[in-house]
């Protein structure tokens, strides 16, 4: 085995460079199963970030969707379930107008049949509806009525915002008709497999779907329209997630009724629980079509649940309540589908990049990997395992983390030196981070940087007790675990204390800013997209968000003097750590006014600050050449501030 070459922390020599990451990588989202055939979404920041609908012919991935067409909505911004395979062709929400598109296929019957032509062939792609000012996702098919449904969200000019609702479209012509509306946010519809009955989820401003939801049911009658629906769970600081119907039309979903999202079963208005566990088997809806379980058969559900930041995937048989675990390597585990037997998701490890997986077989289970998400192959000893920590935070509570120290094959440290830190910070902020491999993590830990990966309290996946813990504390709660967890590290004399940064994209931008300006253990920032005026954010953001401040903060306007208090750019004197700034010109969700503000405020004040705007780029990079710039534009302040280079990475 070759020695090690002794180097500065933070200074290595890294194979990871950006120019690999991008070229050598993809994003895989929302996995389906249909007629026995695998989909999924592949985004490629080779081609701009567009978003193709691919499967599996004959053991080899094939691109469904041509150019120029790229599948992602925007409804709620943050979009998913954006295309839906059916008999009658592939339907897609195009990106460029929000429209319903379908590929391939046939148009003919009751409900379409005013088309008198047809569509066949995989290549033959034909626009469904032409809605102005609308926005389509969540499309749910009933092949028993020959029914496409779809959530719509009409962004009417004349509107004080979007108003969303369930409607039905006629595939043929592209009409739309209401078959539900008045809430202020609709999801996960779904048709029993008669298709006789309909559920979906609801829920209302103040909430967001973690606070509260509410599963109505309905019959449907003979021309398509909902007979008397009504409520049948939650509601009333309940939160609901995943409503499904097994194979042989019996419903479940999760609820989080005991703290924890737990599976459930309805039956003639009876709700019963189908293996009460302190583990989460739902996760918060940020997007639609979020799947943690699926019926393998009648009998069988296979399903992913965490505990303390983990993924375990397992097999429950729904007559006895017996939970089976299946043994896995893997962390994390989503898209997780099943049907007819088969069962297909997308898994990561902290020593594998995600991965597509499909079993055909529920009793051996044995794995096909179908696709990576990256063809990088590096020895292991490159990659830096994620180990979990828990430590004491203020108020005598107990944070969360996962801590990775530097690795790389070829240089090791130098004697008497701590490593520098950085301390990431996940956004939502009601999300959570996992130990997967991830290379946003290894760019840094490659080059001899430690990384602590916070779970501040507020995320999810330790019970809805830790969740809540973040309402009413934004800025606070969050500053200080992170802090907190700082001083851990350097009590384990793990990093040294005085090259410290902290870094967040979203609401982690917020944090950043806040930690920066209320505490003086961060030596730098960096700030990706992140929030910096939270009277700002109230008043200019998209209908999603429009009032989750309200929980994590208090009600605007009544609370506007704590939004004052909480505002890092209120702030802004108390920050003298250098600070760069990463924003999309595009943003709807944290508009680049907030980062220009605080900018020049810093400015103003003397502090050493970066402002890199990207065109084209909305809330999060999508463009190879810009995620390129982002992260060699951040690794280069971190020199600058740290005084040492970059090893000479290739970046």
């Amino acid at each position: 085995m070759k020695g090690k070459v002794a180097a500065a922390f933070g200074s290595w020599k890294s194979p990871i460079t950006t120019e690999l990451m991008v070229s050598s990588s993809i994003a895989m989202s929302e996995a389906r199963l249909f007629d026995s055939t695998l989909y999924w979404l592949e985004s490629r920041p080779q081609e701009q970030g567009r978003s193709v609908i691919v499967r599996l012919v004959d053991d080899k991935p094939e691109d469904v969707l041509p150019q120029p067409y790229n599948c992602r909505t925007t409804v709620h911004e943050y979009g998913g379930s954006c295309y839906l395979p059916t008999p009658e062709g592939l339907f897609f929400v195009n990106f460029a107008d929000q429209q319903i598109w379908q590929l391939g296929g046939r148009v003919t019957g009751r409900v379409t049949g005013r088309f008198t032509g047809t569509v066949t062939g995989r290549d033959k792609v034909r626009q469904v509806t032409r809605q102005e000012n609308y926005r389509f996702a969540d499309l749910a098919w009933c092949q028993a009525r020959r029914q496409l449904i779809a959530i719509a969200e009409e962004h009417n000019p004349s509107f004080d915002e979007p108003a969303n609702s369930l409607v039905a479209v006629d595939v043929g012509v592209g009409k739309i008709q209401t078959l539900h509306s008045g809430e202020d946010f609709y999801a996960s519809a779904s048709f029993s497999p008669d298709g006789k009955s309909l559920v979906w989820l609801t829920w209302s401003h103040p909430d967001m779907p973690w606070d509260s939801t509410k599963l109505w049911f309905a019959t449907i009658d003979d021309n398509g329209q909902l007979i008397d629906p009504r409520v049948i769970a939650g509601g009333d600081g309940e939160s609901l997630f995943q409503p499904k119907w097994s194979p042989a039309g019996e419903l479940y979903f999760v609820s989080d009724k005991t703290n924890w999202w737990n599976l459930y079963h309805w039956r003639d208005g009876a709700v019963t629980a189908v293996h009460p566990m302190d583990a989460e088997f739902g996760r918060p809806q940020w997007q639609f079509g979020m799947t943690s379980y699926g019926f393998v058969d009648s009998n069988t559900i296979v399903c992913a649940y965490s505990q303390s930041g983990v993924d375990t995937l397992a097999l429950l048989d729904v007559n006895t309540g017996a939970l089976t675990r299946v043994d896995r390597p893997h962390s994390s585990y989503g898209s997780l589908r099943a049907e007819d037997g088969m069962v297909c998701y997308i898994a990561q490890s902290p020593t594998s990049f995600p991965t597509l997986v499909c079993c055909h077989n529920k009793d051996s289970f044995a794995e096909k990997t179908i696709r990576s998400a990256s063809s990088i192959a590096l020895e292991e000893e490159h990659y830096s395992i994620g180990k979990p920590i828990s430590y004491p935070t203020a108020g005598g509570q107990q944070a969360h983390g996962f801590f990775y120290a530097p690795a790389n094959a070829d240089y090791q440290g130098l004697d008497n030196e701590l490593p520098p830190l950085i301390v990431m910070i996940h956004g939502g902020p009601t999300s959570a981070t996992q130990n997967d491999l991830a290379l946003k993590i290894q760019f840094w830990t490659n080059r001899g940087f430690a990384v602590l990966d916070v779970n501040y309290r507020g995320s999810t996946g330790f019970g809805r007790q830790y969740r809540d813990a973040l309402k009413g504390q934004w800025g606070v709660a969050d500053v200080e675990d992170c802090d907190y967890g700082v001083r851990y590290l350097v009590e384990q004399k793990e990093v040294d204390p005085q090259r410290v940064a902290i870094r967040g994209g979203s609401a982690g931008g917020y944090t950043t800013l806040a930690a920066l300006a209320h505490t003086d253990t961060f030596k730098a920032g960096a700030s990706l997209y992140g929030v910096t005026d939270l009277a700002a954010l109230a008043t200019d953001t998209h209908k999603f968000e429009s009032r989750y401040l309200d929980s994590l903060i208090g009600p605007w306007p009544q609370e506007k003097a704590l939004y004052a208090s909480r505002s890092p750019i209120n702030h802004a004197d108390s920050i003298n750590s250098p600070v760069i700034f990463l924003q999309g010109l595009e943003d709807k969700v944290v508009p680049p006014s907030q980062a220009e503000a605080m900018v020049a405020a810093l400015e103003r004040n003397g502090v050493k600050t970066a402002y890199v705007p990207f065109e084209g780029e909305s809330h999060g990079f999508r463009k190879s050449e810009n995620i390129r710039r982002a992260f060699d534009l951040e690794l280069a302040f971190y020199g600058d501030v740290f005084g040492f280079s970059d090893g000479d990475s290739g970046s």
